[in-house]
């Protein structure tokens, strides 16, 4: 069990009396989240879903012994001996055509002109390309011989009638897509994506494409969680920018529609943070105030089914506490991979990383020749420092940081392709 203790939900110009360690806030969300129900989707809508069952085929694919080149279909034995000095000649007695077969029984000494993908005659098995052959007066004439069984499609050697060609838990490629057609399948069950609800906090804020005051900012949190939640195969159904006022984010979190709630801004011990009460009175506080840095004012708990994350307003506070915690939550709530989607590598630090023992560390670093260097550890409001960086490096609690040339572990924020 996860070792969650929130002592007082009021912590406004008070402070944590005491934060819960990392390991036990994860703890908390895998024992709450368990993936969503399934819901039947079509085609055209199937690509990066999460299959909910196993997806069998009520066919053969191909259905019928087929060609696998344009040519002539006949006897393969009577080839033998064929050669440039030496063509052997057959009588066309039709041809076959996709979806258009010859009707008949290829006989001894006669062969079926052939398009690839048409069905085999009866009678023939084997395929001579075009190249080695030469029409002449209702003839033909190879100059190679073809082998038994040569360039034929076998009935079921792509997909065998009754076989599980997807299993479940499977992210839906565009060529698992592809081979769902082609056994005639319309629709598949997939798991629902999470439904996400973006409530963006803060007197301060502007929205972009706006004028703005002198001391206000720009909303960037709101994007930036619906491309993260986006990437984490969620929807995001409501996009909300609010005043600080109580009675105001009240009513946005009461979202019974919206799986998870991201409250992004108010998380912390200011006179206007009402987040963390609100949660406390509605449903559950599980977590507020976790050792790491940044994301220290990070809060979680949930309002009946529904998930409520309590975001801190610097953004890269922000992006931290996304990555830790309510991606982690999303992810499974849609039965993806629990782990960061990060690309990670191990990499030479050229200059060291200082940490504290007792919390979490989320350091930026970038490449440069023979390694990585820091870019910043402390900078909760730097945004700018994550577009310059390629990846971040975690020091975990147990450790007072890396020394110079010690090789680290790395997560790259670009995709791994």
């Amino acid at each position: 069990m996860s070792k969650v203790t929130v002592r007082n939900a009021d912590v406004r110009m008070r402070g944590f009396s005491g934060r819960t360690l990392v390991e036990d806030a994860l703890a908390w969300i895998d024992t709450h989240t368990v993936p969503l129900p399934s819901k039947s989707t079509g085609l055209d809508a199937l690509r990066g879903r999460i299959l909910a069952v196993d997806m069998r085929s009520t066919m053969n694919v191909p259905a019928f012994d087929r060609s696998a080149m344009d040519g002539y279909a006949l006897r393969g034995a009577e080839s033998v001996g064929a050669s440039n000095y030496n063509p052997l000649s057959f009588t066309i007695c039709g041809q076959s055509m996709p979806g258009q077969p010859y009707v008949g029984t290829v006989l001894p000494g006669t062969a079926v002109r052939i398009m690839t993908g048409a069905p085999l005659p009866e009678g023939a098995d084997a395929v001579l390309p075009a190249e080695y052959a030469q029409e002449i007066s209702g003839c033909v004439q190879i100059t190679s011989p073809i082998a038994p069984g040569k360039h034929v499609g076998r009935m079921g050697e792509d997909v065998t009638e009754g076989s599980v060609v997807l299993a479940a838990g499977r992210t839906l490629r565009a060529q698992d897509v592809g081979l769902l057609a082609s056994i005639g399948i319309a629709q598949a069950e997939v798991i629902r994506r999470p439904r996400i609800s973006i409530l963006a906090t803060g007197n301060e804020l502007v929205t972009p494409g706006t004028v703005k005051g002198l001391h206000q900012i720009y909303d960037s949190n709101s994007s930036m969680l619906r491309g993260l939640c986006e990437r984490d195969g969620a929807e995001v159904i409501e996009q909300l920018h609010l005043e600080d006022d109580r009675e105001q984010i009240r009513q946005a979190m009461l979202k019974p529609e919206a799986d998870v709630v991201l409250i992004s801004g108010g998380s912390s011990v200011g006179s206007e943070d009402h987040a963390p009460t609100l949660l406390a009175e509605l449903g559950e506080l599980a977590v507020h105030g976790v050792a790491m840095r940044p994301s220290s004012p990070v809060g979680f708990g949930r309002i009946g089914n529904t998930l409520v994350f309590l975001l801190p307003g610097n953004p890269v506070s922000c992006l931290c506490a996304y990555d830790f915690f309510a991606g982690r939550a999303i992810r499974r709530l849609g039965a993806r991979r629990t782990e960061w989607p990060y690309a990670q590598t191990q990499e030479t630090l050229s200059r060291k990383i200082v940490s504290a023992v007792g919390r979490v560390d989320y350091c930026r670093v970038r490449r440069i020749d023979g390694g990585v260097e820091p870019i910043a550890l402390s900078g909760a409001a730097i945004l700018s420092s994550t577009s310059r960086a390629d990846g971040f490096v975690i020091v975990p609690a147990a450790s007072e940081g890396y020394a110079p040339g010690q090789s680290i572990s790395v997560y790259h924020y670009d995709p791994a392709y």
